[in-house]
């Protein structure tokens, strides 16, 4: 151990200018060690004034050096990583808009660490992915579901031409409903299983749920009138072409009954009631010859209208299955019966509440069809 007083004077004004300036407080408490030292303390005299370990102590009086400052910085201060450029930020912001596989990768998304990694090949600095999160934070981006995109599958002037023809049959039906109806039909499906999409659970542990699926299915097919958003929904075991012919001609005789209601006499529906048009998707099970036949023989003022292809956006009722499908998730039901009940509830009884504002999610453009 150095002997009292072996600080040269000059030496002993650097460090205590430094204790008083030095903005870190470890760098402060080991420049107090070796002044405490220089007046003849003990390592334990020393722990014990400045209150920390007796080996931080000794440690300090052996590799701190008076003349050296440098000396008394550890690993840490010297920092862990290394700091992103402005040139490594702008590559980041270049690659954070690129689809993986354009740079030959065979994953499907960028994660933080994904970045950090590629970016050291391309740039030699080593950042981690915390980093990178927060560069990408300090730039507004935010790590959400992204939205299924079918542009690269549609036709766009078949869809223009499509919009068109609806905003004919839309200024038709507005100026004169007893001339036209505008329904949307489509067919969806509901589940027993439990759709848990997330849980509040302790940080570092993940909540257990049961892992056993439950079986059972509800296929449904109905239409939404765009006027009064009324909807009509039939429940099926399978859907096929056979049964949307029968849903469709069970629809067909409400909609005549519904019109006699106002004082008309059904059996002038053909001739004086209105022209019902149904807009609905290319599946298989509505353009099968013999039921388009049957239809045109047995419902005269019926008018079918097919989407373009891959544009369920255009599809109004996508909006009620999305909406029924939020208002179902996460509950627990005994049977397909209390589920077919509750639906029944929903979808004919008028209780579900639909904010038809909204945009479709995940359905390509994301474009409303009114």
């Amino acid at each position: 151990m150095p002997v009292k007083n072996y600080l040269k004077t000059d030496k002993k004004q650097k460090l205590q200018n430094e204790l008083k300036y030095n903005e870190h407080p470890d760098i402060r408490e080991r420049i107090l060690i070796l002044l405490l030292q220089n007046d003849g303390k003990t390592q334990q005299e020393i722990a014990d004034f400045v209150g920390c370990s007796l080996r931080k102590v000794a440690y300090w009086c052996v590799h701190g050096d008076a003349n050296n400052l440098e000396s008394l910085k550890d690993k840490r201060m010297e920092g862990n990583y290394q700091k992103a450029t402005p040139e490594y930020v702008n590559k980041l912001m270049e690659v954070i808009n690129k689809e993986p596989e354009e740079l030959g990768y065979e994953f499907g998304r960028w994660t933080a660490q994904r970045l950090a990694t590629y970016l050291e090949g391309e740039t030699g600095i080593k950042l981690s992915g915390s980093q990178v999160r927060r560069i990408l934070k300090s730039k507004k981006y935010v790590y959400i579901w992204a939205k299924y995109s079918l542009e690269e599958s549609q036709d766009p002037e078949k869809r223009k031409l499509f919009k068109e023809k609806f905003d004919e049959y839309l200024k038709i039906a507005k100026e004169s409903p007893e001339r036209l109806q505008i329904w949307f039909w489509d067919e969806s499906g509901f589940s027993l299983r439990v759709l848990r999409r997330k849980n509040w659970s302790k940080k570092g542990k993940r909540k257990k749920v049961k892992g056993n699926r439950r079986k059972g299915r509800i296929n449904v097919m109905g239409a939404l009138r765009l006027s009064d958003k009324k909807t009509r929904v039939e429940f099926l075991e399978k859907g096929t072409g056979e049964n949307f012919f029968k849903v469709l001609e069970g629809f067909y005789e409400e909609v005549k009954i519904e019109w006699s209601e106002h004082g008309n006499k059904i059996e002038k529906f053909e001739v004086n009631g209105p022209k019902i048009l149904i807009i609905l998707d290319n599946a298989s099970i509505h353009k099968k010859k013999e039921f388009l036949e049957k239809i045109k023989e047995k419902m005269p003022n019926l008018i079918i209208e097919f989407l373009p292809e891959y544009s369920p956006d255009y599809n109004l009722i996508e909006l009620v299955w999305h909406s029924a499908k939020e208002f179902i998730a996460n509950r627990l039901f005994k049977s397909i019966e209390d589920l077919e009940e509750l639906l029944n509830r929903l979808l004919n009884e008028g209780e579900l509440v639909i904010n038809w504002g909204r945009k479709l999610k995940n359905k390509g453009n994301a474009v409303n069809a009114v």
